[in-house]
């Protein structure tokens, strides 16, 4: 595939009102949506995630990066991000109008597709996830990542930082200072930061496992039987955040799922792997 150009940020950048604040997105390229869901993570942001892929993305589909609640760049809508990001992808598509659409999703915004799957079988038409899914079979868990970014959202300092975002890939020389910097910006903004410690201070962390544990409701991983989207897992073969033992379970139970691994690659697939995941996920989005 030839080279795209990453489109401007802010000729892309669209806000959308709803009842408990503005959300933020981008949208480039013609064609049916595909909507992007980003992880998350310090300093995490959609354009950050999926820049260097809309461009090519844009040539088929109707590209739309949504900003989530709680990550400094949409209204913050107050309560846990991880939570209020599935009422805000439901909030989105239905704003937009979108019966039905295709979702790119890194680690949690992958879950966040599965999530809404189950609660609108039929809706997503093929979903792509990126790591971040499943559940630990042979590795501890939480992974080394997790336990960084707690680091960080306990001790934000620039270190701290650096050593997060070397967990995240395998070729150091993907963390930039660039890439530093614009991370370094957004995570220590006082919003993104308490907003973080809601997900990955040490005992917010332990207490919403403890809750999940303790819940009569199955996880998600358990559910996944259930997914109704053709499904493309993705998965960097050196994730340290989720190590690929992870994708055992959603491979083996999404009754429609294919799974490609990148070698020498971490759990940002999209950005490290740039070339063959969007080979991989092009081919998989326009096969008829």
């Amino acid at each position: 595939m030839t080279a795209s150009v990453i489109p401007d940020y802010d000729e892309t950048l669209r806000e959308l009102s709803t009842d408990q604040g503005v959300l933020r997105y981008h949208e480039f390229g013609d064609g049916p949506p595909l909507v992007l869901l980003h992880g998350s993570g310090p300093g995490v942001s959609g354009w950050r995630n999926f820049r260097s892929n809309i461009g090519l993305f844009g040539e088929h589909f109707r590209c739309l990066i949504l900003e989530f609640p709680g990550f400094g760049i949409s209204d913050d809508w107050g309560g846990h991000p991880m939570v209020t990001a599935l009422s805000a992808l439901e909030v989105f598509v239905d704003q937009l109008g979108l019966e039905t659409f295709d979702v790119v999703g890194n680690s949690m915004g992958g879950g966040v597709g599965i999530g809404y799957d189950l609660a609108h079988p039929g809706r997503i038409r093929r979903l792509v996830t990126v790591g971040g899914i499943g559940r630990n079979i042979f590795s501890p868990g939480p992974g080394e990542g997790i336990k960084l970014l707690q680091d960080f959202t306990e001790n934000p300092t620039r270190d701290a930082l650096l050593r997060w975002l070397h967990s995240m890939v395998w070729d150091p020389a993907t963390v930039t200072e660039e890439l530093i910097e614009e991370r370094w910006a957004l995570a220590t903004d006082p919003g993104a930061l308490e907003s973080a410690r809601r997900m990955y201070g040490r005992e917010t962390f332990a207490a919403m496992i403890k809750m999940m544990n303790a819940s009569d409701t199955p996880p998600q991983w358990a559910m996944m039987h259930k997914v109704t989207a053709k499904t493309l897992l993705t998965w960097g073969r050196d994730d340290r955040v989720s190590p690929l033992d992870m994708a055992l379970v959603p491979m083996r139970t999404i009754p429609n799922a294919e799974l490609h691994v990148f070698p020498n690659c971490g759990h940002w697939a999209m950005i490290e792997a740039k070339a063959a995941f969007e080979r991989s996920v092009m081919g998989f989005l326009l096969e008829a």
